[in-house]
């Protein structure tokens, strides 16, 4: 008998959203979507389910357990990105606004050659994979997603920066025709450009991604359209969305929630469970779709494959 070996950031079968909602999709799946697009079966399963086209080319993950999703519907229709409204279920019907035709990437910083990247290249230039990830908001809902992606340590080797590079810092796209909020200036809801940073050790760590899809199509504008980071070890704000800027330096980035509100976010940003936010507990969490909490996980689940980053560290008062 042939068993298949899980790897150790693929999530267990009961740790994921009802069955029901996978096997819509598994349905569509044995449909065929990449060669009968056309047929009436897969129109009436796509209007059914809502799920998209699938338009990219990628290593799926094998999913040994059946694992289960949120659905599509749920994972596009819950958004924070500020930049277009603060309103989670409204950014859906203001990202439109957003035009990713053409999109590059500034790199800058401690790097051998700064160079701007083409969008439409870089994609081709890296194997696409999926990755089944949990994704917890520091809010305290939390989401299952099949992102479709990169991993970032890729880039990076190829980016070829400098020893003296300790740090990588993440930009949004700043274009206040693209998004209202940063049309209001002072007013805004927070201080534009939004920026993210990681450590080095920690982006080159292979569960880190940047992310281009999800079920298989490109990302959705309100998901961080055409690009976003994806550290599944940390709280969703670190995830920056629609990156048009990178930069490596030797000092800690000041991110945008550390500077906006400094007692209440710090640069690292893990899940922990027994570290609460100044305002509510962070010992449980409410999947989306689901109506009772769970327990959060040290790491979102993914201590084994993280813990060592943070070694003799006190995590207290890293958040």
């Amino acid at each position: 008998m042939n068993f298949i070996k899980r790897k150790t950031w693929q999530i267990s079968e009961n740790e994921v959203t009802s069955k029901e909602l996978f096997d819509n999709r598994r349905t569509f799946l044995k449909l065929g979507a990449a060669s009968l697009v056309a047929s009436g079966s897969i129109i009436e399963a796509l209007a059914k389910d809502q799920l998209p086209v699938q338009n990219l080319k990628f290593i799926k993950d094998n999913n040994p357990n059946n694992l289960v999703l949120n659905t599509y519907e749920q994972i596009t229709s819950h958004n924070n990105f500020y930049e277009f409204t603060t309103n989670q279920s409204r950014v859906k019907d203001l990202a439109y606004t957003l035009n990713t035709n053409n999109w590059k990437i500034e790199v800058d910083g401690l790097i051998e050659k700064p160079v701007t990247l083409d969008f439409d290249d870089l994609v081709k230039k890296f194997a696409l994979e999926e990755r089944i990830y949990r994704f917890r908001c520091v809010e305290g809902w939390s989401m299952v997603v099949p992102w479709i992606g990169f991993e970032l340590s890729k880039l990076i080797k190829y980016l070829k920066p400098l020893s003296s590079a300790k740090y990588i810092r993440f930009e949004t796209l700043y274009d206040d025709d693209m998004f209202p909020d940063q049309a209001r200036t002072v007013f805004g809801a927070i201080d534009y450009p939004y920026v993210e940073g990681l450590r080095i050790d920690e982006a080159m760590n292979e569960l880190v991604i940047m992310a281009v899809g999800l079920y298989g199509s490109s990302m959705p504008k309100q998901n961080g359209a055409p690009i976003r980071l994806i550290v599944p070890w940390k709280y969703g704000f670190k995830s920056i969305k629609s990156i048009a800027k990178i930069s490596f330096t030797n000092e800690q980035p000041l991110n945008t929630w550390q500077k906006e509100n400094p007692k209440e976010y710090g640069f690292y940003a893990n899940v922990n469970p027994k570290v609460d936010h100044p305002r509510w507990s962070q010992a449980k969490e409410r999947v989306l779709g689901k109506f009772l909490k769970q327990n959060t996980l040290m790491f979102n689940g993914y201590e084994k494959e993280v813990a060592y980053l943070y070694k003799g560290m006190d995590l207290r008062k890293e958040f």
